[in-house]
């Protein structure tokens, strides 16, 4: 329980990666905070980790409305006094390439990831600051980040800005007790997922041809298996623990070894194999 006694503001929390990190933070002894465009998110993943025995509260909020995140994050002190743990993970999908991608789709993608962790950083690192509240901060990247993917041009610009944006609030805020450190998930086994919403009480099923979908991220990551977002939630609930007390500025890959795999390298044939050389 490394994180006992500490309340959680976590956003975009579906039963996806979002949904695994509150649940990881819980389980570490956290209270939390389920931020969520859509209501259902929220409310769900709060029922959830009320059901793991920690305080929950779950908002509805849209991340590119300063307003909002305002009065957002008003209630949660109202509620539980203090925030001592933000992750901002609020994303949403889009995944067309440059030549195609329409400018309004363009600033809401960037919005959701850049401006929403921006603006949560803000005005939650303002209320640490006033209670004197230790902080830690998580930006969730992505291995899309790291790397240049075709067709998904604004996740992957906004992706790898929070990197940097993870470095420069780290410096800004280190003399205010705040860490602030990013964590970068990859293609993710959707099975935990679908267990998570059904457990939430979501009719959802996998789609047709899903495992078709992910079998080239599987044929290509190191490990031959792919993270859950459980995976994500231990090393979410490592970075803001007390254990990581002198680690900021710092992003931490849990990605099966993806960004670290040479190019011409083939993990699946044979795990054996020494890979290429130029």
């Amino acid at each position: 329980m490394r994180l006992n006694g500490k309340v959680a503001l976590v956003t975009g929390t579906s039963p996806n990666i979002g949904g695994g990190i509150a649940e990881g933070l819980a389980h570490a002894g956290a209270s939390i905070v389920a931020i969520d465009a859509r209501a259902d998110n929220a409310a769900d993943c709060a029922r959830a980790i009320e059901a793991l025995g920690q305080k929950a509260l779950g908002l509805t909020c849209d991340v590119c409305d300063e307003d909002q995140i305002r009065t957002t994050v008003e209630a949660a002190l109202s509620a539980f006094g203090k925030i001592d743990i933000l992750v901002n993970n609020a994303a949403i999908f889009n995944k067309k390439g440059v030549l195609d991608m329409p400018l309004d789709e363009w600033r809401k993608q960037t919005d959701v990831i850049l401006t929403g962790a921006f603006l949560f950083t803000k005005y939650v690192a303002r209320s640490m600051i006033e209670r004197g509240v230790a902080g830690r901060i998580l930006n969730i990247v992505s291995t899309a980040g790291h790397q240049g993917e075709p067709g998904n041009i604004a996740y992957s610009t906004s992706k790898c800005g929070l990197l940097n944006f993870t470095r420069s609030a780290a410096m800004e805020l280190v003399g205010h007790n705040i860490r602030v450190n990013s964590l970068t998930p990859t293609a993710t086994d959707p099975t935990e997922s679908f267990e998570r919403a059904a457990r939430w009480g979501r009719d959802r099923r996998p789609p047709a041809g899903l495992d078709a979908l992910m079998a080239p991220f599987l044929r290509g990551i190191p490990m031959q298996k792919l993270p859950k977002p459980t995976d994500y939630g231990l090393a979410a609930a490592f970075l803001v623990s007390d254990d990581a007390a002198m680690i900021t500025g710092t992003d931490l890959r849990v990605d099966a070894g993806a960004i670290a795999r040479y190019w011409a390298w083939d993990p699946a044939p044979a795990q054996s194999d020494k890979g290429v050389s130029p």
